[in-house]
């Protein structure tokens, strides 16, 4: 078996009162289209923290440092059998400045706080069993993957 590259997908998981906040993608976007989704992006070439600020800028106009950003959730994804594998790190803020706001309005409808025991439908699978994994206490989940015999 070779090596092969995974994409690297930064995500902004936010949480006050026993709620969570998650967009609603564009109807038309290329993945997910009208799932409601954390604040996320591809990392480019950045530490993935720096993704996280940049995308929680770009995206809804909140200010995040990277200092109060702790990695608190992997999501290690295959989506079907020809993807490409992407690695979903989530990180939660332990603070941060303003409201989110919809910037990117080809991307996002509306931004929402949504209780964390009750998720919007439909929301991104990954992002699901992201949260769920959160609220267990476990750090780590495989999705879409086939054990080899």
């Amino acid at each position: 078996m070779s090596a092969e590259l995974n994409v690297i997908g930064g995500h902004l998981y936010l949480e006050r009162d026993g709620m969570v906040l998650l967009g609603q993608r564009h109807p038309d976007s290329a993945y997910a289209g009208g799932h409601w989704h954390a604040l996320a992006g591809h990392v480019e070439r950045e530490p993935v923290r720096t993704c996280v600020v940049r995308e929680a800028m770009e995206e809804a106009e909140l200010v995040v440092a990277e200092e109060d950003l702790t990695l608190v959730h992997t999501v290690h994804l295959l989506d079907h059998e020809d993807a490409i594998p992407r690695i979903q790190l989530f990180f939660q803020a332990g603070r941060w400045q303003g409201e989110p706001r919809v910037l990117e309005k080809d991307k996002c409808l509306r931004w929402a706080w949504w209780p964390i025991d009750s998720l919007p439908e439909p929301t991104v699978p990954y992002t699901r069993a992201a949260i769920e994994g959160i609220r267990a206490g476990r750090l780590y989940t495989e999705m879409g993957w086939r054990r080899q015999k």
